[in-house]
C-alpha cells in the first residue's frame, strides 16, 4: 500500500473489513450449525447471512497465499480471529464446548465444527505454529487446548501494519531519508542490480555509519521495503531464543516488508559465542539483509556482497557545503578550501554544522562567517573523539615556547602541512597515488618540561583545531587485538575533524622492535605496525611524545615525518622563560630574571614555581617577589627529589 495514493489506501482498507467481516460471519454460521447438531436441533433457516464478499488483494487472502494456508487452516484462523473481533464468538465457543466456563477455540471444536479439517493442521511442521500464526494454550489433551490468534497476525488481519512489539523493543525503525551524493547512490545501484538477480547479504564496511544507514534505506525503500536496524550485540546465544527471533523476523519480512540492517560497529571481534550466534543468525534469517561494521566480517559460507563505504569526496562536500549555505557561501571564498581540507564530514553533518553556523550568523551578524562555520564544524567532529581522549585548552601561543631556532623552524613547518595539505594533496595531486605516507606525523623527544606538550597546544592554538592527549599506556592492552582496536576507535572518531592527536608515553608501544620469542612479541609488533600505518594514513596531524628518543626503533623513526629534539634549556632559555612566565597584570616587585635561571630546571617546572610563587605572595598580601619563588624553588626541587644549591640560589636575596 505504501505505492497507493491515499484515496486507493482508503479504498482498500474498506475492502478489507468487508471482505474479512464476511468470512467471519460464515465461520459463525458454521459454529451456529455444529452447536444446532450437538443439541439434535435442526439448523434454522431463518438467519439471513449477508451477501459474500471475496477480495483477492485483501490481508486474509494475502496471508494464505503466502504461508500456503489450506482452507481447513484458514478457517482456524478466522475462528480465532472472531474472539477479538466479533462479540458474538465467546458465547459460541462455551456452546460449542458445552461448557461456559471454556468459551475459546479449541482444536477439537475446529475439527468438530470446520469443513475441510485434517488434523495437521496444528502439527509443529504446519504453518499455523511454524510461523506463531497461532498460539496453543495448556490442556489435558491437544484438541482440549485453547487457541489464541497472535497479536501480529490479527493486526494484520485488520489491515494495521503494526510490528511485532516483541521486536519492537530491540529494532530500530530508520525513517529518516538521508542525503546522498553521487558516490554513495552508485553504491546503491549495484546493491540494487545484485539484489534483483539473487538476494545477498551486503556487507557495508567503513568507518561512517550515518552514510551506511543512508544506503541500506535508499536500497531497502527501491524494494519497498521498511528498514529496521538490530545491534548485532543484542542476538541471543541461546538456541532457542535465536530460534524465535530469527522466526520472527523472517515473518515480519513477509507481512511487514521488512529489511535488516545487523549493526556489527560495537560488536567484540574476540567474543567468539557473539560471532557464532551472529552467524548463525545470518543462516536462519535469510531475507534482505545488511550488515554495517568497521571492517569486513567472516561470514563463513555465506553468499555476500563486501563494499567499503568511503567518506564523500572533496568535490562532493564541496557541493553539500554550496548548497548548505545558499548565498553565504560567497562569503567563504578560500575559507571553504581550508574547511573542507580540514574537516571530513558527511551530508548530514555539514547540513548541521552549517545550520548552526547560519542561526548563530542571525543571532550575531557582526560575526565573521568562516570563523563562525569553522567552529561549528570543531564543535560537531568533537562530540565521538570527547568519550576517548582527554581534550586539551590550547591558550600558549609562540611567544611562549622558548626553544632554539632549529626547532622553532621545524615546529612552524609542521603546522604549515597541516594548513596546506589540500592543496598539496587535491590541487596540486601529490595525493594521488595512495593514502599511505600522506599523514602527517610527528615525534616529540626530550626530558619532562621540556616543551612538547605546550609545542603540540601552540600548533593547535595556530590552526584553530582541538588537541586530544592519548595516554599509550592506557591504551595497550595485555589482551591480544584489543590494542588495535582501541587506536581504531580514536583514530576514526578523530577523522572527521582532523584533531591533534597526542601520544604520550610512547615508549609504552615503541621500544626497540622485539625479538619474535612468542605470540605476545609477534603481536606487540602488530600493534605498532598498526599505530603506525595509521598515522601515516590519517587526515590531522598525530604527534607521539618520549622522554627518551634513544628508545624508539630507528626502523619506526624512518615511517615519521618530523622527529622534534626538545633540549634541555640553557641558562639564556631558562631566564627568557622565567621573563615570559609571569603576565603583565600580575604584580612584581624586583625580579632577577637572570638570577632565576641559574635554576637548574626545565620549562615546566619553571612555570609550576612561578604559579605557586604567585599563590604564596597573593596569600601574603605581597606582590611576587625573589623570597616567594625561593619559596616555591624549594617545594619544586622536594617534588624532584633534587636538592636545591647554594650556586644556584646566590644573590637572591
Amino acid at each position: 500500500m505504501s505505492m497507493v495514493s491515499e484515496a486507493q489506501e482508503v479504498n482498500w482498507f474498506e475492502s478489507n473489513q468487508r471482505h474479512l467481516s464476511s468470512a467471519l460471519v460464515a465461520i459463525r454460521e458454521a459454529l451456529t450449525v455444529f452447536i444446532a447438531k450437538q443439541r439434535g436441533e435442526e439448523p434454522s433457516t431463518d438467519i439471513t447471512l449477508p451477501e459474500p464478499y471475496f477480495f483477492e488483494a485483501s490481508a486474509l487472502e494475502t496471508l494464505c497465499q503466502t504461508f500456503g494456508l489450506s482452507s481447513f487452516e484458514r478457517n482456524i484462523v478466522l475462528l480465532c480471529a472472531g474472539m477479538d473481533l466479533d462479540g458474538k464468538f465467546s458465547s459460541l465457543c462455551a456452546n460449542a464446548n458445552l461448557d461456559p466456563q471454556r468459551a475459546f477455540p479449541t482444536l477439537g471444536m475446529a475439527l468438530a465444527a470446520l469443513p475441510d479439517a485434517h488434523w495437521s493442521a496444528l502439527s509443529p511442521a504446519a504453518p499455523l505454529r511454524r510461523w506463531k500464526l497461532i498460539e496453543m494454550g495448556t490442556g489435558n489433551a491437544l484438541t482440549s487446548s485453547s487457541l489464541r490468534i497472535d497479536e501480529r497476525i490479527l493486526h494484520h488481519l485488520a489491515g494495521v501494519n503494526h510490528l511485532d512489539n516483541r521486536l519492537a523493543v530491540i529494532l530500530e525503525p530508520m525513517r529518516e531519508q538521508t542525503e546522498l551524493v553521487p558516490s554513495h547512490q552508485d553504491v546503491c545501484e549495484t546493491i540494487i542490480k545484485a539484489w534483483s538477480n539473487s538476494s545477498s547479504v551486503v556487507q557495508l564496511c567503513g568507518t561512517d555509519a550515518t552514510c551506511k544507514r543512508g544506503i541500506a534505506l535508499n536500497v531497502a525503500r527501491a524494494f519497498n521495503r521498511n528498514l529496521y536496524v538490530l545491534n548485532a550485540n543484542l542476538i541471543p546465544n541461546n538456541p532457542v531464543d535465536l530460534e524465535t527471533l530469527t522466526l520472527l523476523l523472517r515473518r515480519e519480512v513477509i507481512l511487514g516488508s521488512l529489511a535488516l540492517l545487523l549493526d556489527c560497529e560495537s560488536l567484540d571481534s574476540n567474543d567468539h559465542n557473539k560471532l557464532g550466534a551472529m552467524n548463525a543468525f545470518i543462516t536462519k534469517f535469510s531475507g534482505p539483509l545488511f550488515i554495517s561494521s568497521l571492517e569486513r566480517q567472516k561470514l563463513g559460507e555465506h553468499s555476500n556482497l563486501t563494499l567499503e563505504i568511503k567518506k564523500p569526496s572533496t568535490f562532493e562536500q564541496r557541493q553539500v557545503w554550496t548548497s548548505a549555505l545558499g548565498s553565504q557561501v560567497a562569503a567563504l571564498g578560500v575559507e571553504l578550501d581550508h574547511l573542507i581540507g580540514q574537516f571530513n564530514m558527511n551530508p548530514s553533518a555539514i547540513r548541521q554544522a552549517s545550520s548552526l553556523a547560519l542561526q548563530n550568523l542571525e543571532q550575531h551578524p557582526d560575526e565573521s562567517i568562516p570563523a563562525t562555520l569553522w567552529e561549528a564544524s570543531r564543535s560537531h567532529a568533537r562530540q565521538r573523539l570527547d568519550d576517548l581522549a582527554q581534550r586539551l585548552e590550547t591558550q600558549a601561543s609562540w611567544e611562549d615556547l622558548v626553544l632554539p631556532e632549529a626547532q622553532g623552524f621545524v615546529l612552524r613547518d609542521i603546522s604549515a602541512h597541516v594548513r596546506q595539505r589540500l592543496k598539496v594533496y587535491e590541487t596540486w595531486g601529490f595525493g594521488g597515488k595512495g593514502s599511505r605516507g600522506l599523514g602527517i606525523s610527528a615525534l616529540f623527544a626530550g626530558t619532562s618540561g621540556t616543551g612538547k606538550t605546550m609545542a603540540a597546544e601552540v600548533i593547535a592554538k595556530e590552526l584553530r583545531l582541538d588537541l586530544y592527549r592519548i595516554d599509550l599506556s592506557t591504551v595497550v592492552s595485555k589482551y591480544i587485538g584489543e590494542t588495535e582496536k582501541n587506536l581504531r576507535r580514536i583514530f576514526d572518531a578523530a577523522e572527521e575533524g582532523g584533531a591533534i592527536l597526542l601520544f604520550d608515553e610512547a615508549d609504552a608501544i615503541f621500544g626497540k622492535r622485539s625479538d619474535v620469542k612468542d605470540s605476545h612479541d609477534r603481536y606487540a609488533n602488530i600493534e605498532v605496525s598498526y599505530l603506525l600505518q595509521r598515522m601515516e594514513s590519517y587526515r590531522g596531524l598525530a604527534i607521539l611524545t618520549t622522554n627518551l628518543k634513544s628508545a624508539i626503533d630507528t626502523a619506526f623513526m624512518r615511517r615519521i615525518r618530523f622527529v622534534v629534539q626538545f633540549p634541555f634549556p640553557d641558562l639564556e632559555q631558562r631566564t627568557e622563560i622565567w621573563r615570559r612566565s609571569f603576565p603583565e597584570m600580575a604584580p612584581t616587585y624586583n625580579l632577577q630574571f637572570e638570577k632565576l635561571g641559574q635554576l637548574h630546571i626545565a620549562g615546566g617546572n619553571i612555570r609550576n614555581t612561578a604559579l605557586n610563587a604567585a599563590f604564596i605572595a597573593a596569600d601574603a598580601n605581597e606582590a611576587i617577589q625573589m623570597k616567594h619563588i625561593l619559596h616555591a624553588a624549594q617545594s619544586e626541587y622536594s617534588k624532584l627529589e633534587k636538592q636545591l644549591t647554594e650556586s644556584e640560589t646566590a644573590g637572591w636575596i
